[in-house]
């Protein structure tokens, strides 16, 4: 039986060889620093904690999609693109599980150290170079936590629990009510409610 052939050179990134390597850090070293270098990296990671608000948010683990172009600018490198990011949650008005596929445009300069960028900036505004690696969870999850809305619904038109049984109300019938008894004359009704006994 042949030996399997060996892997060519440059086949895998160095992240790829790394066991235990971080998957959401780019190695830069491939793309360099030379202006209008460019690469494309599309890659499935699992989400590396719950990204999200109260309601809503991708699960830890999740699958999410990621198609960037990485792009070596005078400052740093730019990185442009598209996530897709799997959301759970619950219906704000009926609680309901909610599941969705969250669709982002990134766009994001991440700036060398020493350069003019990093050097005006305040240490919140601008995303830093780390060595020759490049962390895009904290992109990632900035843009999801910003995309989720406050009250998620299981459909824009919920009609949300009634108030009286707390059954959902999408699932009741039209004429659904409750006879509302006010308290003040709950003794008389008692009193003369007719009897079913014979």
């Amino acid at each position: 039986m042949p030996a399997a052939p060996s892997p060519r050179r440059g086949a895998a990134s160095p992240d790829a060889r790394r066991p235990g390597a971080d998957p959401w850090k780019v190695d830069l070293r491939e793309l360099g620093r030379r202006a209008g270098s460019m690469r494309d990296w599309e890659k499935t990671v699992p989400a590396s904690e719950r990204w999200g608000i109260e309601m809503i948010g991708v699960p830890q683990g999740a699958p999410v999609e990621l198609h960037l172009r990485l792009e070596s600018v005078m400052e740093g490198v730019l990185v442009t693109g598209e996530v897709d990011a799997p959301v759970t949650g619950q219906c704000a008005r009926c609680l309901e599980p909610v599941e969705d596929t969250l669709h982002l445009d990134v766009q994001e300069l991440f700036a060398y150290e020493g350069s003019t960028t990093e050097a005006t900036s305040e240490e919140d505004e601008v995303r830093r170079i780390d060595g020759e690696r490049l962390d895009l969870a904290p992109l990632v999850r900035d843009a999801v936590v910003l995309a989720l809305p406050l009250s998620p619904t299981c459909t824009p038109d919920c009609s949300g629990l009634c108030v009286d049984c707390g059954l959902r109300l999408d699932d009741l019938p039209a004429d659904h009510t409750h006879e509302v008894l006010d308290p003040r004359w709950a003794g008389l009704a008692d009193r003369f409610t007719p009897s079913k006994e014979n």
